[in-house]
């Protein structure tokens, strides 16, 4: 779960004429197809932490994963359990979902897409992380920049023509028009990008959360799209960016690295990226060697201290 959520407020369903959002678009020359490889950089902030859970009645390490943003597995081992294992009521959990927070100046929605988080910076408060769940690999989400357009709350779900052919093509009940309701998969909030076909929105499958399972729109759990929808203005500028490793240096000089699968097959070796970034940030002297390689060779996916205790100018970089 993210640091500094707002609780519940009443949505906001007022929505611009659709005029008013063609016209938005136009002040944006090349929006969507601006791409999203920004360069990497040194970045200063960590959304998340290690904490405590008491596991309730139904809970699963499949659940927690997409509740926190943090891999089934990683809970796991982190627990000394086995993948898959049981979870009984009253369990007492450690949960790591430290997280490299990629502040992009200028963006107040950054959506970092092998990391599966979204980011909101409020004028006033802490940044947000929200793990959400995004497009399959072969239906992939966009990288760019984007604005939101308006927002719906109890949207009805107009069913693209892409996805009634998937539904045809699996033998499945064609649908046109979903209305709002329980079996609505946008749930119960919809916020219109300016990326044609795009929008975040909640789910009703909530354990689809931290996965690449959708049409290429974000979603995200129901509790956490209520804090955003009312925080989110119409105009409000984001980007998506494709960064699968992240570098973090913090105020009291710790570092740390956090790595993710190519998932979308960008050709990204991420071995050489993390050395890059160490390097480009003069840090290749303070990092523990041993715990960078760990990390590439078995990507948790989260945020792992790599500062070494103390500096040894002879330690040998090795991969």
């Amino acid at each position: 779960m993210g640091s500094g959520r707002l609780g519940h407020y009443p949505a906001i369903t007022a929505r611009p004429p659709r005029l008013a959002a063609l016209a938005l678009l136009t002040l944006l020359p090349g929006l969507a197809a601006a791409n999203g490889n920004l360069p990497e950089t040194l970045y200063h902030q960590l959304s998340g932490a290690l904490q405590w859970h008491m596991v309730t009645q139904g809970e699963t390490l499949a659940s927690l994963s997409s509740r926190f943003g943090v891999s089934a597995s990683c809970i796991a081992r982190l627990n000394g359990l086995k993948a898959g294992a049981r979870l009984q009521s009253g369990d007492i959990i450690a949960i790591d979902n430290l997280h490299v927070v990629p502040m992009q100046p200028g963006f107040d929605l950054v959506l970092n897409l092998p990391q599966k988080m979204l980011f909101f910076f409020p004028p006033h408060g802490a940044v947000q992380g929200y793990p959400v769940a995004l497009g399959k690999p072969d239906w992939p989400t966009f990288s760019g920049r984007f604005r939101v357009l308006y927002k719906e709350s109890h949207p009805t779900w107009d069913v693209p023509k892409s996805i009634q052919e998937e539904m045809r093509r699996e033998g499945k009940t064609v649908k046109t028009r979903v209305p709002p309701g329980p079996d609505n998969p946008l749930g119960e909030y919809w916020i219109q990008l300016s990326v044609p076909g795009y929008g975040i929105h909640g789910t009703i499958a909530p354990t689809s959360i931290y996965h690449f399972v959708s049409h290429g729109c974000i979603r995200l759990h129901h509790d956490d799209i209520a804090a955003l929808f009312p925080q989110v203005a119409d105009g409000m500028p984001g980007i998506s960016i494709y960064q699968p490793v992240l570098l973090a240096e913090t105020d009291n000089g710790d570092i740390y690295l956090e790595v993710h699968p190519d998932i979308y097959h960008q050709g990204i070796d991420l071995a050489r990226r993390a050395r890059r970034l160490i390097d480009a940030a003069g840090l290749k002297n303070r990092v523990d060697w041993v715990a960078v390689r760990a990390q590439l060779h078995h990507p948790c996916g989260i945020a792992v201290l790599i500062k070494r205790e103390e500096p040894e100018e002879n330690q040998e970089e090795t991969s």
